[in-house]
């Protein structure tokens, strides 16, 4: 069973998009185990109010230790994929990590450390919505690999 991990920078919450998630999570536990994990500290805080490239250095500092498998950075200057395209890395990989950045975004040296760097568009979403978003594409490309239903 292949499994796949969301790493976000953003501290964890409870509301109605937890729950909506929830709900994508648990649909997708008939073909893959997927788990998100909220990453903030203390470090990332204080680095956040001095400037733009120490946040970056402490996502990535924050991240680093989450990279095995195959990894995959949310980079708004990322590649654009269909569904399909999107199925085909979920399926083709038994770990695959999903990196969501902080408000200042990715290092480029982090996202070279990457085996991919994709987008889901390019506007700039909030960390729920993206999350959410790239989980009903987990869903959408498991049920594509398995002839689920759900994508037509």
């Amino acid at each position: 069973m292949n499994k796949i991990n969301i790493y976000a920078i953003v501290k964890p919450s409870k509301d109605e998009f937890d729950k909506i998630s929830n709900d994508f999570i648990k649909m997708c536990s008939k073909y893959a185990k997927v788990e998100v994990h909220c990453i903030f500290n203390k470090n990332i805080a204080k680095a956040q109010t001095i400037s733009e490239i120490e946040a970056q250095k402490s996502y990535t500092q924050a991240f680093e230790p989450y990279m095995k498998g195959y990894c995959i950075a949310l980079d708004v200057l990322g590649k654009k994929l269909d569904s399909f395209e999107f199925s085909e890395i979920i399926s083709n990989n038994n770990e695959v990590n999903f990196f969501i950045g902080g408000a200042f975004g990715f290092e480029r040296d982090f996202l070279k450390k990457c085996d991919k760097s994709i987008s889901l568009s390019s506007l700039t979403m909030a960390h729920k919505i993206v999350t959410l978003v790239l989980l009903e594409q987990v869903f959408r490309g498991l049920a594509i690999k398995n002839n689920h239903p759900y994508h037509k």
